[in-house]
Parts: C-alpha cells; structure tokens; sequence
C-alpha cells in the first residue's frame, strides 16, 4: 500500500494516508472526504557519498522538503 499525502479541502489539514486504490481515505481531524492529493517527494536508495557535495553544487532548489521551503535546502552545510 502507497502512503499518499493529502490536503483536506474542508479544514485545511495536511496528513499522510496508507491507501489502496480501492479506499476512499477521510481527513482524520474532521472526517471530510473532500480530499486533494499533494504531489509527493519520494526517496531512493544508494550511496549519500559525493551526494551532499553535488547537490551543494547545484544551490538551493527547495525540492528537498526543507520546512523553510524553497532557498532553504536541507542539504547545505
């Protein structure tokens, strides 16, 4: 099962859900159904060797999920 994250279009709140395709997942602060899907970052697996210093190379792209939101990436140093 993929965890999706959603926005409840309802009350505003942000949450994580375990679905299948065949469940219809519910706001769990107010059990609204009114749902928007957000586009997800998503992780692979490999080596973090050289990734810092490349990434650091490249600036700040706000993709890495970062709460200060883009210009403030998680992978400077």
């Amino acid at each position: 099962m993929p965890i999706y994250e959603y926005d409840c279009q309802d009350c505003g709140n942000q949450f994580e859900a375990l679905t299948r395709a065949s469940m219809q997942p519910e706001c769990p602060k107010c059990h609204s159904v009114s749902l928007a899907k957000k586009l997800s970052v998503f992780a692979t697996a490999g080596s973090a060797e050289g990734k810092v210093a490349e990434m650091a190379a490249a600036g700040p792209c706000g993709s890495c999920g970062h709460p200060g939101g883009p210009g403030a990436c998680g992978w400077q140093q």
